[in-house]
């Protein structure tokens, strides 16, 4: 599992106050490793940068990213990338796969069992977009750093 950090100070509201990338293998503990990254990025920017990282965000981040990997680690091949990235307003879960079948949020049923992932990311973030890129799809789910709205 190989990792890479790339600060970046700049400070406007749209513009990332730090970002992080990190290439996940695919074991089992992969998403653990996701979860971890994710925790430890969002306390740097606490810290560091003086963002206001809740534990509500901190929490919302983690289940963003063990869903995000875990629908990459079970339905595309090879590894998988997670880009983290933070502005004074939000912070963004980009993750890549080898898969380019864009996922689509299934209708409501209670009776189904699993498969709520894309479901509940939606539910939680300002956010979603899903592109198709030249080898696989790229992910990104944008949180709020603020409760409001």
């Amino acid at each position: 599992m190989g990792s890479h950090a790339d600060d970046d100070r700049r400070t406007g509201a749209d513009e990332h106050a730090m970002r992080a990338g990190y290439a996940l293998g695919g074991d089992d503990g992969c998403i653990a490793d996701a979860r971890h990254h994710a925790a430890v990025f969002l306390d740097r920017a606490r810290a560091d940068h003086h963002l206001p990282v809740t534990a509500r965000v901190r929490d919302l981040t983690q289940l963003v990213v063990s869903e995000l990997v875990t629908n990459a680690r079970k339905y595309a091949p090879g590894p998988v990338l997670m880009e983290l990235r933070v502005t004074a307003g939000r912070v963004d879960v980009v993750v890549w796969d080898s898969d380019p079948t864009v996922p689509t949020a299934r209708a409501a049923d209670p009776a189904r069992i699993g498969q709520h992932g894309l479901e509940i990311v939606k539910a939680v973030t300002e956010d979603l977009f899903i592109e198709q890129e030249p080898a696989g799809k790229r992910i990104t789910a944008r949180i709020a750093l603020s409760d409001a709205g």
